[in-house]
């Protein structure tokens, strides 16, 4: 952020206090009563969103964002009350029984406000706006997110979850103050407008002649200071996984041979795969953890945060050969297509935290219910997974959780590791039986383009990991779908899936991790259709996709309806920024395609963003990743040939993150591969910015052409 978006921001919160301090002081007028129908339907009926969905029986009259309520909020004069969450949200749902269910507060907001309901997952680019409105209104943020707007959009309050008493009270002042003080809503709501359009500034910065090491080895070291490199993950609690900075730091100590930057991220994997953020029994990960040790997770299971995982303990496995990062692989894997995958190959987007309205009943147990599916095998189970103070939660339900590899709980069990492994197997087995026939949690089925993009590529991750074909299978049939079922005939994407309908034009995320999903399917297979489909993306968003000032592309394309700001996507979050990931795919294109305009753009918003990386290294991680395939070796490896696959693959499984490949059994239309076919031989080159070394054809006599680089990961 830049020195004149970092004062606009304290200043707008200092106006803020203010404002609020006005809002607060206005009299409360009485508060209506009128009883409302009991069955009660709105205009969200219409929508496809499980979210939305959720509130369709509510006695508020919501609507959708559109133009719609944007009119009937100009034509009667009210704000507008934009109410935003997701379908697993704990206090999203807490805040709808509170008060969206009762009819005297319906009935207050739907006579002095025109409310809308979000969905985040579906509206991503509505939901950044008013975000970073509240953020720059009260310096934090999360969901629900309820802001107040003018009639136009321009939002002038706004804050998160509310109790019921303190939201009607709320809506009781905002109305007043709308009312009776015009001119001064009117002027903080432009003041406000324009933060949030400076907060994506950045000054325009000179390309260096070369990308230096040393700016990412300095936010590294800052950043160390944040490790627990005891129980993993960023000292405190919450904990959150993060996997794009675990993975960025795992690059970075295979790189520089960073000894406690590859420990801490061992350590965290291995935290993680034992604690109760990670279901036990069937897979998978919860979205993070409430305490320190990774024990208590907020227990919704997101498609994102599993799919980008795979890809993270996959790079672990290929360095490290650790059994307990396999195991995460073939069961994360496990629960994505037993839970989350639909027919037609694409996976679903989320499960609830909550079951018969109680947080996490799916997925705890009483040690009856545990007595009863370990039979003979208590006491080990009881060792197992803490069956215990430690795992005891709440209300005499245990949390199954690790502490110690099989190998040294065999040792103190006094048996084989192979005969613990199988009896441990065993009963996951009974225990997924019984859940199963517990009333299931929530599940969002709708499918988003840019989420099962990340899905596919971490399956292929772990498919390169562990050569389990299975996963392969299933990334292909997912990039299949994106492509039949998520293209358009004009080559724009759509963002959102169900019921055989696609909705809502795609964002960058979504042309930018596709983009990412099919570079990644061509290195594997080298078939030259899924990287010529990536070009065409590429293109599409360098063609539709409007840059600010500093060269980053807009979050939504410029064929769509502007919102009251246009928006940047730049710093990672929970997912990588989706300029960072659509920088490293022109950069990695530009190369294979001998395209110097693609690799400029790539470099200019990497040269605007590197200032930052000292400031807020956690925020910028993928574009970290991105600097060091320019501060470090980073080579095209072409293969051409009939055993282009075979060798391909044989590369593949190994952790290459300083290269890209290509191929195909011929040349095809791709610039590096032009003059490379050999008749009756599969050679592979290796290159560096375009220079080739001699051609070899095993793929050892590769690697140890790439061998400066360091070790290559086998094991």
């Amino acid at each position: 952020m830049t020195l004149r978006a970092t004062y606009k921001r304290h200043s707008l919160r200092v106006t803020a206090l203010l404002f609020t301090f006005a809002i607060v002081s206005v009299t409360c007028t009485n508060r209506h009563t009128t009883a409302m129908p009991e069955a009660y339907t709105n205009t969200l009926i219409h929508e496809t969103s499980p979210y939305l969905l959720q509130h369709a029986h509510n006695p508020v009259d919501w609507m959708p964002w559109g133009e719609e309520a944007l009119a009937k909020a100009k034509a009667e004069d009210k704000p507008l009350l934009i109410s935003i969450g997701y379908s697993a949200c704990h206090w999203c749902h807490v805040m709808e029984h509170e008060s969206f269910e009762d009819t005297s507060v319906a009935h207050y907001m739907n006579e002095h406000f025109v409310c809308i309901k979000v969905d985040r997952e579906e509206r991503p680019d509505i939901d950044q706006v008013y975000m970073d409105a509240v953020q720059l209104m009260t310096g934090r943020g999360g969901w629900p997110l309820n802001c107040f707007a003018l009639p136009d959009g321009r939002p002038f309050h706004g804050g998160t979850y509310f109790p019921k008493d303190q939201w009607l009270k709320l809506l009781e002042q905002v109305q007043s103050i709308y009312k009776k003080d015009r001119g001064k809503v009117e002027e903080y709501a432009n003041k406000l407008t324009e933060g949030i359009h400076t907060m994506d500034e950045m000054p325009l910065q000179s390309i260096p002649d070369k990308f230096m090491d040393d700016t990412v080895k300095a936010a590294v070291g800052r950043w160390q200071k944040h490790f627990d490199l005891k129980e993993g993950g960023r000292q405190g609690a919450p904990k959150f996984p993060m996997p794009n900075n675990l993975l960025f730091l795992h690059h970075f100590g295979i790189e520089n041979s960073d000894a406690e930057a590859l420990a801490f991220v061992h350590t965290s994997l291995t935290k993680m795969a034992h604690g109760g953020i990670y279901d036990q029994v069937g897979g998978g990960f919860a979205r993070y953890s409430t305490d320190e040790i990774w024990k208590v997770p907020h227990f919704e299971k997101m498609l994102y945060d599993n799919g980008q995982l795979l890809s993270l303990y996959a790079a672990a496995y290929k360095t490290s050969g650790d059994p307990l990062y396999r195991d995460v692989l073939l069961e994360t894997v496990g629960f994505l297509e037993r839970e989350m995958l639909d027919a037609t190959g694409a996976f679903y987007s989320a499960l609830d935290a909550d079951s018969e309205g109680e947080e996490g009943k799916f997925y705890v147990w009483n040690e009856e219910e545990i007595k009863t599916m370990a039979g003979e095998d208590f006491a080990l189970i009881q060792a197992y997974y803490h069956i215990d103070r430690r795992g005891l939660w709440e209300h005499g339900q245990y949390i199954l959780m690790r502490q110690g590899s099989d190998e040294a709980i065999a040792k103190q069990e006094g048996i084989e590791v192979e005969d613990l492994r199988k009896r441990i197997s065993a009963f996951k087995s009974k225990a997924l039986s019984a859940r199963e026939q517990r009333i299931r949690p929530g599940l969002d089925d709708k499918s988003l383009t840019s989420w099962n993009a990340l899905t596919a590529t971490g399956l292929l991750d772990a498919y390169t990991a562990t050569d389990e074909a299975q996963f392969l299978l299933l990334a292909k049939a997912n990039i299949a779908f994106l492509l039949k079922q998520q293209v358009k005939e004009d080559g724009s994407l759509w963002h959102s899936y169900k019921n055989e309908r696609s909705t809502i034009n795609g964002y960058l995320e979504d042309y930018a991790f596709l983009c990412e999903a099919l570079i990644k399917l061509h290195e594997i297979t080298m078939d030259q259709r899924y990287l010529s489909e990536a070009h065409r993306i590429a293109a599409f968003v360098v063609a539709h996709f409007e840059r600010n000032e500093a060269g980053f592309f807009y979050f939504k394309s410029s064929d769509d309806p502007e919102l009251v700001a246009k928006k940047a996507e730049i710093h990672d979050n929970v997912i990588p920024a989706s300029n960072a990931v659509m920088a490293t795919c022109l950069f990695k294109l530009g190369l294979l395609y001998s395209n110097p305009d693609w690799a400029r753009i790539s470099e200019q918003m990497l040269a605007n963003v590197e200032p930052n990386f000292n400031r807020h290294p956690t925020g910028h991680s993928q574009w970290m990743q991105l600097h060091l395939m320019h501060s470090t070796p980073f080579y095209e490896v072409a293969i051409v040939g009939k055993d282009c696959e075979e060798k391909s693959m044989a590369l593949t499984k190994h952790y290459l993150p300083g290269a890209v490949l290509c191929g195909g059994k011929d040349e095809g239309a791709i610039p590096i591969l032009e003059q490379r076919k050999v008749e009756g031989k599969t050679l592979i080159y290796v290159c560096l910015k375009g220079a080739c070394q001699l051609p070899v054809e095993s793929f050892t006599e590769a690697l140890e052409q790439m061998a400066d680089r360091g070790s290559p990961g086998q094991h």
